[in-house]
């Protein structure tokens, strides 16, 4: 019995550790992306840019723990982890193209509450939707 807590534990914290990493990671990816400086807004008070900034580290741990539930293995879970994270900077992308009469990342930066609204429940949303599909 305490080789299953020992075993459990360890595997606990790897699979914490990994996805920390990841999100620090995906996170770095996600200010090289946007237009704006993710924390710098956060730290005026921008609340557009905390709600879609919190959308996305939601939706990429939601991946994970998508991931985490259906694989065994570290190595499976890092890479759906990452396929997922893959799908969800494609949904950005396609957020950014379907809306053609303004920018999203300008409108996120000039605190629009409204688009910040709407890029976190798309974050989550599509986290749901991609997390239903791994196996």
């Amino acid at each position: 019995m305490s080789n299953f807590w020992e075993y459990t534990l360890v595997e606990t914290a790897a699979r914490y550790s990994v996805v920390v990493l990841c999100l620090v990671l995906f996170m770095a990816i996600f200010e090289i992306v946007t237009s704006y400086n993710n924390w710098e807004e956060i730290k005026k008070g921008n609340i557009a840019v905390a709600m879609a900034t919190g959308g996305k580290l939601f939706g990429i741990a939601n991946i994970f723990r998508f991931s985490i539930e259906h694989n065994d293995s570290l190595t499976q879970t890092m890479g759906w982890g990452l396929y997922g994270f893959a799908l969800l900077l494609c949904g950005y992308f396609i957020f950014e193209f379907l809306t053609p009469s303004f920018k999203i990342d300008e409108e996120i930066a000039n605190d629009n509450r409204a688009v910040g609204f709407i890029s976190l429940i798309i974050s989550i949303g599509l986290s749901y939707v991609i997390g239903a599909n791994i196996i």
